[in-house]
């Protein structure tokens, strides 16, 4: 589905990045994997290679705007534009609002907004110059959360950063609709990754779960067939949607 694309994910050194870079090159994708921990995507990159895919790994920092366009330069230097991104980074710092270091709060909004904010626009800027407008194949995919339309407690910076996200990505896709670059958000449930098993693993997190309709997280995988089509050539009617995949969490 992603043949002859070049993929940039974000985040891709753990959890829903490292998932969807090994979905992309499964996929047919030349995939770079970005993310702050070289370490991590050095190794993912090799994996890749020795399974017969195309990966390489470049240091980014989305929050840093000269990280960004230092990263996409080492990324086309290779494999050519980029044709599809996939701005996945994002942290969570969890704390009521009453007793929140703004700190902490002024961290979240910087990775998980200004970080998909410069992502998306270096990405749209890329692909203009290599001919977007014409060829009409630029895929820009931003991740939020089902926390951008449900409370969630103890996350509430989390959940308007995510929100933020929401606006963002139907903003950008209507800036960028005559551009030939489509943008759509996916907000995943609660996935089964390196970030959530400790907090799922507690009794609180036990609780939780047992509230949600189907008791389960969700697979990773889950999010493969929604992820893979917005970033295809198949997505070429879809821009400035919300997608929620939750397997049904944000109904209970």
């Amino acid at each position: 589905m992603l043949q002859n694309r070049h993929v940039l994910i974000t985040g891709a050194s753990s959890g829903i990045g490292e998932h969807l870079a090994r979905s992309a090159v499964a996929a047919g994708a030349r995939v770079t994997l970005a993310a702050r921990r070289l370490d991590r995507l050095a190794a993912l990159s090799s994996a890749l290679t020795a399974d017969g895919g195309e990966a390489q790994a470049v240091v980014m920092d989305t929050a840093d705007e000269a990280s960004v366009v230092e990263a996409f330069a080492q990324a086309e230097s290779r494999f050519g534009p980029i044709d599809t991104v996939y701005a996945n980074a994002g942290i969570s710092v969890g704390g009521f609002s009453l007793d929140m270091d703004v700190a902490d709060f002024d961290s979240i909004f910087a990775v998980n907004v200004r970080g998909a904010f410069l992502t998306a626009r270096h990405a749209a800027r890329s692909m203009i110059v290599a001919g977007s407008a014409e060829r009409g194949h630029g895929r820009i995919v931003l991740v939020a959360s089902i926390g951008a339309q449900i409370t969630l407690a103890g996350l509430t910076a989390y959940c308007a950063s995510k929100a933020a996200v929401v606006a963002l990505g139907r903003n950008l896709a209507r800036e960028w609709a005559r551009e030939g670059i489509n943008v759509n958000v996916v907000c995943p449930g609660y996935v089964e990754t390196e970030m959530t098993q400790d907090w799922f693993a507690s009794p609180a997190g036990e609780r939780q779960r047992q509230k949600f309709v189907r008791k389960r997280l969700m697979a990773e995988g889950g999010l493969d067939p929604m992820f893979l089509l917005l970033g295809s050539d198949a997505a070429h009617a879809m821009t400035g949607g919300v997608h929620v995949i939750d397997d049904g969490q944000s109904l209970s």
